[in-house]
């Protein structure tokens, strides 16, 4: 076996339960909650560290109950949260050594991300951290001249490209801190490479080898490698240590899902934003509705992928109530359909016109997105339904093949109600699926 073959067998296993799991949240927060016009807000607007710091002074997250949070995500039908441990602006939530920089030193006090931890596990939720290879606040990161630090246009920031290692050193120490210092976690969401910033930069062979060596079940992204489909990169067939567990498309869902270089499937995590932004944005009310996020949820899983759905929590600590609303009625469904998503895969079937497929072995589960005139015409699969049943309440459904269509085809059909032909609304507009039992072959 070549040692591509050896990592992608042992990407396979490390990536079975999120594959199965499919729904996870993400956690955005930090002292950019504070000025709540996002989380680049040092980079947009240019804020040196003396014009950032107020917030510094300020964090007090009094309303900052992680098992509210973890209840929260539970409840929406979600099976792994990841947070923020550090953002860009270097500002980190854990209590770490290697800096003073950290939530323990604001009025705050108190390890941030220890009790995100402990509130997610005790819901039974898998865990992650999220850890920028960027950081905005330390001294040896490059500043003047680079694309997006705050500093760009300053050359009072101009860095000698010698200390750099030094930034490395201070960055794989935070990295083995959290791998440590913390318990099992099950994903590491690194975030980002760009530009000359990527690979070997960030001595990525040397930190993989650390993170394998303290906790090899790991999960981690493909962003120390970098975007495309270069070599040594996920989608090949010789990917470098570093190149990542999973793809991680931003704010969009890939049309044909996510594929290697040969066409074949691998993991995929499509993560999203509720509103437009990461990080608590006040003026941010451009929610996308629950019906939207049960249909790309759907959406990635017919594509053989996960939601990973973010939420910004204010300044006080409070995921908005905009957040928790959708969020409740997402749940609602996932509690009725979640067989439908957990454990689901791409199906053998193509899209039909109405919506779309997942399936699970010889279970297909037809999300039913647009009325039909008369039954629900199933595609290709004449002679293959054993039986029908309204996944939401396990109702018998009627399947059959009404006059009307004798003369153009020779599909299956299902019906909510008798008789067959007759037009029925949808029990669920959002999204109403249908469990299909496929016959053994």
């Amino acid at each position: 076996m070549s040692t591509g073959q050896q990592l992608i067998r042992e990407r396979t296993e490390r990536t079975e339960w999120f594959l199965k799991d499919r729904f996870g949240m993400f956690i955005h927060w930090g002292l950019y909650a504070i000025p709540a016009r996002g989380e680049w807000v040092r980079s947009t607007e240019q804020l040196s560290i003396e014009d950032y710091q107020p917030y510094f002074d300020e964090f007090d997250p009094v309303d900052y109950d992680p098992k509210a949070w973890a209840k929260a995500a539970k409840q929406a039908g979600m099976k792994y949260a990841v947070l923020t441990a550090k953002h860009h602006d270097g500002f980190c939530l854990f209590d770490s050594k290697l800096t003073e920089y950290k939530a323990t030193n604001t009025k705050a006090g108190r390890d941030l991300v220890s009790e995100f931890l402990e509130a997610f596990r005790a819901e039974g939720l898998k865990v992650g951290l999220y850890y920028s290879l960027i950081d905005w606040y330390h001294e040896d990161y490059p500043a003047y001249g680079d694309r997006i630090h705050p500093m760009r246009n300053n050359e009072a920031f101009k860095r000698d490209p010698a200390t750099f290692d030094r930034y490395l050193a201070y960055m794989h120490g935070q990295i083995r801190e959290l791998l440590t210092d913390y318990g099992k976690l099950d994903v590491m969401w690194f975030d980002f490479s760009y530009d000359d910033m990527r690979k070997d930069k960030w001595k990525s062979e040397e930190l993989m080898e650390m993170i394998r060596s303290l906790q090899p079940h790991i999960i981690i992204d493909n962003r120390l490698e970098g975007s495309g489909h270069q070599g040594g990169s996920i989608y090949t067939d010789n990917p470098t240590t570093y190149a990542g567990d999973f793809a991680s498309p931003e704010q969009i869902i890939p049309p044909g899902g996510v594929k290697d270089q040969h066409g074949n499937p691998i993991p995929w995590e499509a993560c999203i934003t509720l509103n437009n932004n990461w990080g608590y944005a006040a003026a941010d009310h451009t929610y996308k509705n629950a019906q939207t996020v049960i249909r790309k949820l759907v959406e990635c899983v017919s594509k053989n992928g996960n939601m990973l759905l973010n939420v910004g929590p204010d300044a006080k600590g409070a995921i908005p109530k905009e957040s928790l609303d959708i969020l409740q009625e997402v749940g609602e469904w996932m509690s009725r359909n979640g067989a439908s998503i957990y454990g689901c895969q791409a199906s053998e079937f193509p899209k039909p016109d109405w919506g779309r497929y997942t399936q699970s072995g010889n279970k297909l589960y037809a999300h039913v997105m647009e009325e039909s005139i008369g039954p629900i015409n199933l595609v290709g699969l004449a002679g293959k339904v054993k039986r029908a049943r309204l996944l939401a309440d396990g109702s018998e459904l009627f399947l059959t093949r009404p006059w009307s269509a004798e003369e153009f085809v020779a599909d299956a059909f299902v019906n909510f109600a008798r008789p067959e032909h007759f037009t029925f609304p949808l029990p669920d507009n959002r999204n109403t699926v249908i469990e299909l039992e496929l016959e053994e072959n």
